[in-house]
């Protein structure tokens, strides 16, 4: 099962994109709440390079890794993955309005997909905010 969540960014493309692969943005940006946060990110921007980001409780109760592999890097378009056996297409659409996102993922298959839906909403839509404040300095 495919799940999908989207936003509406008001900022250049290149300011979103660069937001979107750039290690110290998404530290800045990846996490569903503010009791978590990425300590780590790494980025291969190339079809076959790799990917990971550490995000922790900042009580320092839990943890995990989220690594992957790039299989498509269409520049300022389109990224697809894969993290284990799953895979993930990130689409970067232009409009007269801003930059719309719009992230496609397989269910892990072990939480209930609208709680799935509900973190990775909440990721975006602090990338949403941090790109946006990042595109007004």
């Amino acid at each position: 099962m495919k799940i999908t969540v989207e936003t509406l960014v008001a900022a250049p493309l290149q300011t979103v994109w660069d937001s979107w692969t750039t290690p110290e943005d998404i530290m800045a940006w990846n996490a569903a709440s503010d009791d978590w946060h990425t300590t780590a990110a790494r980025v291969d921007l190339r079809e076959g390079g790799e990917f990971s980001s550490r995000m922790e409780a900042r009580d320092g109760s839990m943890g995990f890794d989220f690594t992957g592999v790039y299989t498509v890097v269409a520049p300022l378009s389109r990224l697809e993955a894969r993290f284990g056996d799953r895979e993930m297409i990130v689409e970067f659409i232009q409009t007269a309005e801003g930059v719309r996102i719009r992230e496609a993922f397989d269910s892990d298959g072990e939480y209930p997909e609208d709680m799935q839906r509900q973190g990775w909403q909440a990721i975006l839509d602090r990338f949403k905010a941090h790109t946006e404040a990042k595109a007004a300095r």
